[in-house]
């Protein structure tokens, strides 16, 4: 990487001879020296990736906000690339290109959620732990859970953001500094080689910076967010600016992707392919290498293969981007195309795939619709240039190179179910070869160029729901499904407001509406299960998921499907067949807490039905355990309780249902259990308060009959009480 220019022009022949060979000599010990150091201590790398992060809001990238000045001391050592470009604008198919070196029509992971990343594949960290490298990862973000596989290869994989019941499982993360804090632990025990992949989520929708970032970027909350990112990160920066970490660590950071922020009629990312979504920061900063800033266009791919040569290990072979050491020689990079692509609206929502590639200073976007823009000249891509003699050319050209990048990886990740849960989920009869056909060719009318203005009126429409103005919201839904019934969005945001409207009926109409219009909707198909479960239509919900989970292969795989499914199993009677679903919804994902309270109840319904011991056991562990992933979740608590009176464990009991009480103070049959184990440990005074309260929050509820057990046992606690 380095070299020595030495002119010979002023020696003589003979002292030519000797100084070459004292020179080889000298070069020689050097090497070996350099050998004896790689092999006994190989430089450190530290990877850092910041989600949704524009390249325009770091002053090294010429913005005039001073958001980043930490990030901005790694580009004052560091090479600054000004033009690298992600191939996909959503977190989890981004990070699997930089982990995996190559491109999603190879390891097929085109979307978050949808996919896992195959075992098949060798990742940046299994190549960095076998050569000897401690590895570990913290990530801030659900999307990049364990779950998904991008864990291959790392002795530590801190995925630890609080899991909180109230919350979806896709909007689980944690604050910046929630990563980095435990990420300087572990590096700051390491003596050998270390690999650490740091990942930050905060700017990502909704942009909710903490204090005092949210008061100083109150008009413009996505930079306080990018503000916030930066000052969390300074204990890290601080730490590896310092001996011996300067002088020993490749530091990498980069964006995932993008967010438009209103560019191009997008108000986040995932939708469409601009710059504003694909060109991201990239620094790389390594010691003895000058500043520089290069103008060369570079990709997410070529960051595996950098690694390896720059740590001198042998680039593996099917890696799909190119090495940038030869740039921090000076050298210039081959001409390339360099691949992208959009697919969340085609997985998820049956909008037209949209892909292409940059070449030079050229940039096609292949859909209905295709693009061609001079992106050097045009970065905001105001001007198409594509004309109808070019269109036929450009797809050609993708598709020779959508074909020199294919795998096997696209049926891998979408295959995702090892033989063991596969056997599993024959044995439940919820295997099928027929999922539902997606649509390959698409008019115009898909374009998401089309189809995204009519989003963001469904999403207008939410926003005047929740200031009051229900019915302007209702009649815009539906204007916006007359004038577009492709739009999923319309139908699901229609559905929300007549389920909290307490309109049954008519959520299920437009969910069936629906689900006829998009019949490959997961979403819909998950919702019209919610809407019958949150309806207590238990029966029917059982009905919908055996006719309808076999069209829909993820429905098996997405534990919070499973989740449902097995409490409307417990809720008919049938706890062996939820404690079934369970074990296959916790071998995906045992780290939700619905789930294992569930789970335990499913437990506890059995010991009722059979007084098999180990049911009731089984049910403590699962109460337990959901207990340990959300301490403020009160169902396991109320569980718990239960599972402790039944062994005859009033304290404990007691203990629970207070503490589920206090989590969950407008429940008010918690007051009934809690009344019934006071009276059953003599306590008669709190057993006939606590009746009394229970009386009071929930007498309307109740039956006569529910009321006059009440009251029968009140007075046999005044009977007690007077004796």
């Amino acid at each position: 990487m380095f070299s020595l220019k030495i002119s010979l022009k002023e020696f003589k022949p003979e002292a030519k001879k000797i100084y070459v060979l004292i020179f080889f000599i000298v070069c020689l010990t050097r090497l070996q020296a350099a050998q004896v150091i790689a092999e006994t201590k190989k430089p450190n790398i530290l990877l850092i990736t910041i989600d949704t992060l524009r390249a325009d809001r770091l002053s090294c990238y010429g913005s005039s906000r001073p958001l980043t000045p930490h990030i901005d001391r790694l580009a004052k050592r560091g090479i600054v690339f000004r033009y690298a470009f992600a191939h996909t604008p959503t977190t989890l198919p981004s990070h699997t290109n930089i982990l995996l070196g190559t491109a999603p029509p190879f390891h097929g992971v085109h979307d978050n959620l949808n996919f896992i990343v195959a075992e098949d594949f060798l990742t940046l960290a299994e190549l960095l732990q076998k050569a000897g490298y401690k590895t570990a990862a913290f990530v801030g973000s659900y999307l990049l859970d364990r779950r998904f596989g991008l864990n291959q290869g790392f002795e530590v994989y801190d995925d630890n953001y609080a899991r909180s019941h109230r919350h979806k499982l896709a909007d689980l993360e944690r604050r910046a500094e929630e990563v980095v804090k435990p990420a300087l632990d572990w590096l700051q025990k390491q003596s050998s080689s270390w690999f650490l992949w740091l990942h930050c989520y905060d700017p990502h929708d909704p942009y909710e910076p903490p204090p005092p970032f949210d008061s100083l970027y109150a008009e413009d909350p996505y930079n306080g967010e990018v503000a916030y990112v930066d000052y969390a990160l300074k204990p890290l920066i601080d730490l590896v600016e310092t001996s011996p970490y300067r002088s020993s660590t490749i530091i990498i950071f980069t964006g995932d992707h993008g967010e438009s922020l209103g560019e191009h009629a997008e108000e986040t990312h995932g939708f469409l392919a601009y710059n504003s979504t694909l060109r991201v920061p990239l620094i790389i900063s390594l010691p003895g290498v000058r500043p520089a800033i290069i103008d060369e266009p570079v990709c997410h791919l070529d960051l595996f293969p950098t690694i390896a040569e720059l740590i001198n290990l042998p680039v593996p072979e099917g890696l799909q981007g190119i090495s940038l050491v030869s740039v921090f020689r000076g050298k210039k990079l081959p001409d390339r195309k360099i691949y992208f692509e959009s697919l969340y609206p085609y997985y998820s929502r049956g909008w037209a795939p949209i892909r292409g590639f940059y070449e030079k200073n050229l940039k096609f976007i292949d859909s209905p619709l295709p693009e061609l823009y001079d992106w050097r000249r045009d970065l905001a891509e105001k001007n198409n240039l594509i004309r109808s003699g070019l269109v036929q050319k450009y797809k050609a050209e993708l598709a020779s190179l959508v074909a020199s990048l294919s795998g096997v990886g696209e049926k891998i990740a979408q295959a995702r179910v090892d033989r063991e849960r596969l056997e599993k989920l024959r044995s439940l009869g919820y295997v099928s070869s027929q999922p539902v056909a997606r649509k390959e060719v698409f008019g115009p009318e898909y374009d998401v160029k089309n189809l995204l203005p009519y989003n963001n009126q469904a999403v207008k429409a939410m926003k005047l729901y929740f200031q009051g103005e229900k019915q302007k919201a209702i009649q815009l839904l539906e204007d916006v499904i007359k004038k577009c019934p492709l739009l999923d969005s319309a139908y699901a945001n229609l559905a929300i407001i007549y389920q909290k409207e307490g309109n049954f009926n008519k959520a299920m109409e437009i969910l069936k509406l629906a689900l006829a219009a998009l019949p490959s909707s997961y979403e819909f198909f998950f919702n019209h299960l919610n809407l019958l479960m949150e309806e207590r239509k238990f029966d029917e919900a059982i009905k919908f998921f055996e006719e309808n989970s076999p069209r829909f292969p993820r429905s098996v795989e997405d534990p919070e499907t499973l989740n449902l499914v097995g409490l409307a199993y417990t809720q008919i009677g049938n706890p062996r067949k939820a404690i079934e679903i369970y074990e296959l919804a916790a071998s995906l994902d045992d780290r939700q807490a619905a789930l294992m309270a569930n789970f335990g109840s499913a437990y506890l319904s059995l010991f009722l039905k059979t007084k098999e011991r180990r049911a009731l056991e089984a049910s403590l562990e699962k109460f337990k355990k959901a207990i340990e992933i959300d301490p403020e979740f009160f169902q396991p608590y109320h569980g718990l309780g239960m599972a402790y009176r039944l062994m005859g464990n009033i304290d404990g009991a007691i203990y629970c249902w207070e503490k589920a009480a206090e989590l969950n103070p407008d429940w008010p049959q918690i007051n009934y259990y809690l009344g019934l184990a006071q009276m059953e440990k003599g306590e008669f005074n709190k057993a006939v308060s606590l009746f009394r309260k229970y009386l009071e929050r929930a007498g309307s509820a109740l039956s006569r009959e529910e009321k006059e057990k009440i009251y029968a046992l009140i007075q046999a606690c005044e009977e007690r009480i007077k004796k």
